[in-house]
Order: structure tokens, then C-alpha cells, then sequence
């Protein structure tokens, strides 16, 4: 369980393929790295992987062909930064939302409108998934706990305040790129329970 308050922004520097359909990554990070544990949970733009090893600077991960083929690790390849998190622990600070690093769908930009520092993006997403949002709920996108601001048929908006441009790799997303959605997991539950 995360709260989609990103930690840190790591680089991946090893992307390949482990020769039974997933991949294995490594990702350099001076800061978490050195704090994680072998087997810990950590969440890589949205998605709960487990750290298998690491050093000083550095941790790997194994992504399987689920996590491949529903997520933008997919697409990942050495060069490109992802959002980093650990795990919540009991205790901790719960500044976001409940985040389970369990992607739903992909997304895409669609639009970015400027406003000074501050942005309002716009992402597209499958219509099925539509009933779980709503105007001033939560969404994670890459990993991010978001505030949704407005809801159309087939897409969204958030705003982003200058720190979360800097911080996450939501400010360097370009229009057309794709994204990690997670929607609120008591939304899901909800839905579940009325279709029964």
C-alpha cells in the first residue's frame, strides 16, 4: 500500500529481457536505494514491484508479462525516469490517498493548458473505467495521488502545482505520451458491490 506521494524521481540504467517473458530492471537512485530491503515493496510510477537486489546507488526489480503488458514499464527502456515510493508503513504519514501499486489501465495525455507555473492536464482513458471517477476525487497517475478536476466520457483533468512538475515525471510527459492510471480503490469496491 503506498499514498502516491512520490519520494524520489529514479533512472532506469538496465532494462532487459529475462528470457521467460518478463524483464529485469535497474534503476539508479542514491537516496532510497541504500534504505531498501531485499523483498521490500516499492512503487515504480504506480506500479508494486519487489526490490530483488541492491547497492549503495542502485536496486533491481523483475517486472512479469501482466505488469508488461498492462503498465508503461512495457515501454521502458534505459534513459527514461520513473516516480519512486515505498511502502506505507504503520505510523506513517497518510498525505495522499490509499494507492495499491495494482495499475488498472494505461492512459494518455491528451492536453496541457498553462496557466504561469500552474498546469491543468488532460488524459484519456478507457470509457469502462469512467463510473470510478468523479470531480474532486482521487486518481493515481504514475504513482501520483492526484485530485481529479473535471470528468468527461473518455478522459479527465488534474491540476499540477509546480512541485509535483518538478518532482514526478508528470512534468515531462508530452501529449500523446502514456501513463499508469490507478483508480480509488473504494470506488472499485463500491462499483463491485452495486453490480452484484
Amino acid at each position: 500500500m503506498f499514498t502516491g506521494l512520490v519520494q524520489a524521481l529514479g533512472t532506469v540504467r538496465v532494462a532487459e529481457d529475462d528470457g521467460h517473458g518478463g524483464r529485469r530492471f535497474g534503476v539508479a537512485e542514491p537516496t532510497l536505494a541504500p534504505q531498501l530491503s531485499i523483498g521490500e515493496s516499492i512503487s515504480i510510477s504506480g506500479a508494486c514491484m519487489t526490490a530483488i537486489n541492491r547497492s549503495a546507488d542502485w536496486f533491481l526489480f523483475e517486472a512479469g508479462p501482466e505488469s508488461l503488458a498492462r503498465t508503461t514499464l512495457g515501454k521502458t527502456s534505459p534513459g527514461d525516469s520513473v516516480n519512486l515510493e515505498r511502502a506505507l508503513r504503520a505510523g506513517d504519514l497518510l498525505g495522499g490517498h490509499f494507492v495499491s501499486g495494482h495499475v488498472d489501465c494505461l492512459g494518455t495525455v491528451l492536453e496541457r493548458l498553462s496557466c504561469g507555473e500552474w498546469e491543468t492536464v488532460w488524459f484519456g482513458f478507457p470509457q469502462e473505467y469512467g463510473e470510478l471517477l468523479v470531480e474532486k476525487g482521487s486518481v493515481a497517475i504514475d504513482g501520483v495521488s492526484l485530485t481529479v478536476v473535471d470528468v468527461r466520457d473518455d478522459r479527465f483533468s488534474v491540476m499540477l502545482i509546480p512541485h509535483t512538475r518538478q518532482q514526478t515525471t508528470l512534468g515531462k510527459k508530452s501529449v500523446g505520451d502514456a501513463v499508469n492510471l490507478e483508480f480509488d480503490l473504494l470506488a472499485k469496491h463500491v462499483r463491485r458491490l452495486i453490480r452484484r
